[in-house]
């Protein structure tokens, strides 16, 4: 009677378990069964490929050359055009690269497998046993405590060293290591505990690990170099495969010691894109570290018992108890003329399908901003093409102008624009998408394609669907990209779409790193974050080499409250901003900016002579409008003044407005403001002023070329130039 009540109980708390708990399990399997239908997709779609036949690793004989990665490529080649139908011309490039990857993995598998097998053999087997006392010599003459063992040192008496080898070792070759390692330690006052192993995997030669600090001279490492670097190489020619082909048939049948050093750490614990680790005593601050299952991840947190990464791939591959390794460099990107045109992801890697990228020189994405004295006053003008701004907020080389705004008012548009604009200039522009979704960021493309901007462009795109860590670092991707031209004397213009989603990125990573929250839960440094990273643009002097970085960022409100506490931080480090305004986007003024609240603080050093005489009062006179127009919505009666004033302001608004894509030269805004300021646009209908626009500078073309000629100069102009400009308006004025 007792076992039915038990089994009864069991069965009740059975069914309470699945109907309160069913949602909650349902979650902690859901990423699982994602992975998984994941790599069986992929799976099927590797099976697809027909992959080369690996090549007899016969010494006497050359590699098989008709048989490589080549062939693969060539049979994806043809797959893509029916693959084009179906999916899409993006879609079926970025499928080409990964199985294209894929394939090579497989390849490199496949080579791997017949290179241990052969060392296996004689007379291999013999010749590396041969060596191993060489490694040994050469080995224990590169040994040394790092400022980590010593550290490690102070806490514990005992270090553990580790010699692993392929094949059991001769009891001499393991006396002579513990021999200098005793020797080692005791020179510090400390212990040591040495540990043989043996393993396969190594293929020959020898491994020594004294605490974090690995000396290898193995073959499984020889071959981990090669691999890397076929993942750096293209093969898109038959010469290109041979050359692959023939490198690894030279490393195979003379392989040579060469001893790698580098430091081992493990991983304690995986989650949420959070990598928390052990060892690597003497990391850096922005290093990077590559994980068993090779992906990568920069250090963001150093603990005296720990450290933190965050990584860049797919952290659902890492496994806790894995061995981490340090690669021994800062965290960087490739930089170089080649990137132009391209579509980069965070860590500088092509998205846009259109082949390898050819680079050769990297930079640190975290670099200190150019010196005070290294920098130059901003007085040259960048010309966006947009009337509302370079007449009323310009922007110079070298300035920080903040665009701010509601969502969908036109921030990107601005920067768009103002790319676009560049054509001609010699100014490389970086455009760096940050949360944006992909769709959004090809469309940008696509614009960039058709109005020719794309040939001095680069856009970094770390999109929505990736992980916190790529939207963290993608602004300081494309500042260092953009630092390599201007150190090299040329204008750059960088725009960051935008800093309110890296900021929110930061605080995710910086939560994930149990980090103390502060104001509306944003970390206590995410104004050092955004000040180090725009003190970056600046205006070098000639000494310095003169070129310029000028930085766009966008920053989206939420209702207009421009104080709330990323908007009021991001404010305080730019040299003005650009307020687009919700009401007047609505109305139909576009740009919607607010005169108001926008603001340049170089102001008319940033202009032309020309423009500067030309808009001197047009921010007064919008602001005085802005003001009678909201007193006359009373229902006050108006007098013939203040109606005049009305009529002067809503034409200049009007004038003001510009469509998408179309910049304007820097002489035609500053003639069009004339006009309209000077009243000679006071009968034009309001709905006629684009054809008032459009006629104008077709007017000015075609009968008055010589003031146009004058005015293109950017220079003041005289009493007689604005004689002879009132006298043709006039002409312009009784033809309409």
């Amino acid at each position: 009677m007792e076992i039915q009540y038990v089994i009864i109980n069991f069965c009740i708390l059975a069914l309470l378990i699945i109907l309160f708990c069913r949602k909650f399990i349902f979650k902690l399997f859901k990423s699982r069964r994602e992975k998984i239908y994941r790599e069986l997709n992929e799976a099927e779609q590797i099976e697809a490929i027909e992959l080369p036949a690996p090549p007899d690793l016969c010494f006497e004989n050359n590699f098989n050359q008709n048989n490589t990665v080549l062939e693969a490529e060539r049979k994806l080649g043809r797959d893509k055009i029916a693959q084009i139908e179906a999916f899409g011309e993006r879609e079926c490039r970025e499928l080409h690269r990964i199985m294209i990857e894929k394939t090579k993995d497989k390849f490199f598998d496949i080579m791997h497998k017949k290179v241990a097998d052969v060392f296996c053999t004689e007379p291999f087997l013999t010749d590396m046993r041969k060596k191993e006392q060489l490694i040994i010599d050469e080995i224990l003459g590169m040994i040394k405590l790092t400022p980590g063992d010593m550290a490690y040192l102070r806490y514990h008496e005992v270090l553990y060293v580790t010699l692993t080898s392929a094949h059991k070792l001769d009891d001499e070759l393991v006396s002579k290591v513990d021999k200098a390692t005793i020797e080692l330690l005791n020179s510090v006052g400390g212990k040591t505990s040495l540990w043989v192993r043996e393993d396969p995997a190594l293929i020959g030669g020898l491994r020594l690990r004294i605490g974090d600090t690995v000396y290898d001279g193995t073959v499984e490492e020889a071959l981990y170099h090669f691999k890397k670097g076929i993942k750096r190489e293209p093969i898109t020619t038959d010469e290109a495969a041979k050359e692959v082909l023939a490198e690894f048939e030279e490393k195979a049948i003379g392989f040579k010691t060469k001893i790698s050093v580098y430091q081992l750490g493990r991983v304690m614990q995986v989650s949420d894109g959070i990598c928390w680790m052990d060892g690597l005593a003497d990391i850096m601050y922005g290093e990077v570290v590559e994980f068993e299952c090779g992906e990568c991840g920069m250090v963001l947190d150093i603990q005296p018992d720990r450290i933190g990464c965050v990584i860049f791939g797919e952290y659902e591959n890492i496994e806790s108890g894995s061995r981490v390794r340090r690669v021994g460099r800062i965290a960087s990107v490739p930089v170089g003329e080649a990137l132009l045109g391209r579509v980069l992801d965070a860590i500088g890697n092509p998205i846009d399908g259109e082949g390898h990228l050819f680079v050769t020189d990297r930079r640190p994405i975290e670099c200190k901003a150019p010196a005070i004295l290294d920098r130059a006053p901003v007085k040259r003008p960048l010309h966006t093409g947009i009337k509302a701004v370079d007449s009323l907020v310009p922007i110079g080389r070298g300035q920080r102008e903040l665009i701010i705004g509601d969502r969908q008012t036109g921030k990107s548009a601005i920067a768009v624009d103002t790319i676009i604009n560049q054509k001609g200039k010699n100014t490389v522009c970086i455009y760096v998408a940050i949360g944006q979704k992909e769709t959004t960021v090809a469309e940008i493309k696509e614009k960039l394609q058709k109005y020719g901007a794309m040939e001095y462009t680069i856009i970094v795109a770390a999109n929505a669907s990736g992980s916190a860590a790529t939207q963290y670092i993608a602004p300081f991707s494309g500042t260092a990209m953009a630092e390599y031209f201007m150190y090299l004397g040329r204008d750059v213009l960088i725009v960051y779409d935008d800093l309110s989603k890296h900021a929110v990125a930061y605080r995710e990573l910086s939560l994930l790193l149990h980090r103390p929250s502060g104001r509306e839960a944003y970390p206590g440094d995410i104004f050092y974050l955004h000040s180090r990273l725009l003190e970056r643009s600046a205006c070098l002097s000639e000494k310095a080499g003169g070129g310029s970085i000028t930085a766009l960022p966008i920053i989206e409100t939420l209702a207009g409250d421009i104080s709330a506490y990323i908007p009021t931080n991001v404010i305080s480090i730019t040299d003005g901003q650009i307020f687009l305004e919700s009401e007047l986007f609505n109305g139909g003024q576009r740009p919607a900016i607010n005169v108001g609240l926008s603001v340049s603080r170089v102001g008319g050093s940033a202009q032309t002579k020309l423009m500067k005489q030309m808009t001197g009062s047009l921010r007064t006179r919008l602001a005085q409008y802005r003001e009678l127009a909201d007193f006359t919505q009373l229902g006050t009666d108006i007098d013939d003044a203040t109606m005049k004033t009305l009529n002067s302001g809503a034409h200049l608004m009007e004038a003001l407005k510009q469509n998408r894509y179309q910049p304007l030269e820097d002489w035609k805004q500053a003639l069009l403001i004339f006009a309209v300021s000077e009243g000679f646009s006071e009968t034009v209908p309001l709905d006629n002023m684009d054809d008032f626009e459009a006629g104008l500078f077709e007017f000015f073309l075609a009968f008055y070329m010589p003031i146009v000629e004058k005015l293109k100069s950017g220079n003041k102009a005289d009493d007689a130039l604005i004689a002879e400009m009132r006298s043709a308006l006039n002409i312009f004025r009784e033809r309409l």
